[in-house]
């Protein structure tokens, strides 16, 4: 019997797409429409409570468009729906993405309106794009500009990503974990990251283990000497402070063979009433070495108020409130069609106008280096500052190697030590400022024009 063929990655599926834009692209191809489109992805506002975002996902972006084309089993299944003609479904078996893409490099920080990812390509291509292309770039952008509020919050101490448990899928706990590593955190407990991405795993133990022993000491003893290089232990499954004290016992005999307790992870209750209280039982006795670890339901808000009450935490695991984003989750973003045929487009709809053109972010500095604003202009406008989109795709393949993960963390880190302070704190601030050109509000009365003067067909 023949092996079965490996399922695909559904990621990589072009029928992973909403249906709106098959039946767009039968009615361009009966119209003949076919022309050069440009598209911009950007985002409306920013979150409630946010003052910043940081652009993620351009690297499974352009791995997406890379490879786009339908399987002969997906086309097959589109036959069998009756929905289109067969002739549009066989020629759905050619299609490729052959357009361009402008970008801002991972790890930039962006605000409103900024376009972060520009696609110039055949209409119907690059129509078809659309929902994964957002589906992507949303969600890993949420979760670094989450993830980089805890950065800024706890500069100082160890961060890890503990919340694939708690992901909106298997594709959504995995790039949760590259988009919080992308903007400084130390490392991810979701070990396929690891494989796959390169970054640094951390792991303890579940209560479940200690749960497993009949004696809590025996439990510690056994996982240290399975684990003699890391071990971090879980003491609050019953008492924290007595499994604290068991742990003092149990390091001053494994320290003569060579064992050492690297730390011990709080998982609940008042946090830093048991970290203030376990940090003196290990100091008193003699192991101060060994830090302090803390999880369970943490965000950066909690984080914030830890540290300033001063509990001696060394490094933090959060979870459920990075992975989805909890207090944001989901971005006001948009996909939009801004030239078509060589003329600007642009929707005027309240609430959600739209700017057209090919744009160009240019950001300026203070003396400092520091950000002082940025202004939307038009791609063929110079304006003095650095200029944020660059080309990385021309004619479907990508300009260049995309850069390492740890290239485009340090980055992003640099990045945000460019914030002026009142952008780092938790709190709504005075917003950077970004202005609109003449240009391309010359532009959009331009576009007005030929909307208005266009005759019904």
């Amino acid at each position: 019997m023949p092996e079965a063929a490996a399922p695909r990655d559904p990621g990589s599926s072009a029928l992973l797409t909403d249906l709106y834009q098959l039946t767009m692209l039968l009615a361009y191809r009966e119209q003949r429409m076919n022309d050069t489109a440009v598209f911009e992805f950007f985002v409306r506002k920013l979150p409630q409570g946010r003052n910043f975002l940081i652009a993620a996902g351009l690297e499974q972006v352009l791995d997406f468009l890379e490879k786009l084309r339908f399987a002969e089993d997906e086309l097959d299944w589109l036959r069998d729906q009756r929905r289109f003609p067969r002739d549009f479904v066989d020629e759905l078996r050619r299609l490729r993405f052959t357009g361009d893409i402008h970008a801002m490099p991972e790890g930039t920080i962006f605000f409103p309106h900024e376009p972060i990812l520009r696609v110039t390509a055949p209409l119907p291509e690059a129509q078809l794009v659309e929902t994964r292309i957002i589906n992507i770039l949303q969600l890993q952008t949420i979760v670094a500009s989450k993830a980089a509020r805890c950065v800024l919050t706890a500069p100082d101490k160890l961060l890890v990503d503990f919340g694939l448990r708690r992901a909106h899928g298997a594709e959504a706990g995995l790039l949760a974990a590259r988009a919080a590593y992308l903007a400084g955190f130390g490392g991810t407990a979701t070990v396929l990251a690891g494989q796959r991405f390169g970054i640094p795993l951390y792991g303890t133990m579940a209560h479940s283990f200690i749960q497993a022993h009949s004696d809590e000491s025996l439990a510690f003893e056994h996982f240290a000497r399975a684990h003699p290089e890391n071990t971090v232990l879980l003491i609050d499954t019953y008492d924290t402070e007595a499994g604290a004290a068991k742990v003092v016992a149990l390091a001053r005999r494994l320290k003569q063979e060579g064992i050492v307790i690297q730390a011990v992870r709080l998982d609940s209750g008042d946090l830093g009433a048991h970290a203030r209280k376990v940090r003196r039982i290990l100091d008193d006795g003699g192991v101060p070495e060994i830090r302090i670890f803390a999880s369970g339901g943490l965000d950066e808000r909690i984080l914030h108020d830890l540290l300033a009450c001063g509990a001696p935490i060394d490094g933090f695991g959060i979870g459920t409130s990075l992975v989805t984003s909890e207090d944001a989750p989901a971005l006001d973003c948009a996909y939009k069609l801004q030239e078509y045929a060589g003329l600007p487009r642009r929707k005027r709809s309240e609430g959600k106008a739209t700017w057209p053109g090919r744009k160009q972010v240019y950001r300026t500095y203070d003396r400092a280096g520091g950000l002082g604003g940025d202004v939307i202009t038009l791609e063929t406008d110079a304006y003095p500052g650095e200029p944020l989109l660059e080309p990385v795709m021309t004619a479907g393949r990508r300009v260049a190697p995309t850069p390492p993960l740890d290239q485009i963390r340090g980055r992003t880190i640099a990045g945000m030590g460019k914030l002026p302070p009142s952008l780092r704190g938790l709190e709504r601030a005075e917003p950077l400022p970004v202005a609109i050109s003449s240009q391309i509000k010359a532009l959009a009365a331009e576009a007005d024009r030929i909307s208005l003067s266009t005759p019904p067909t």
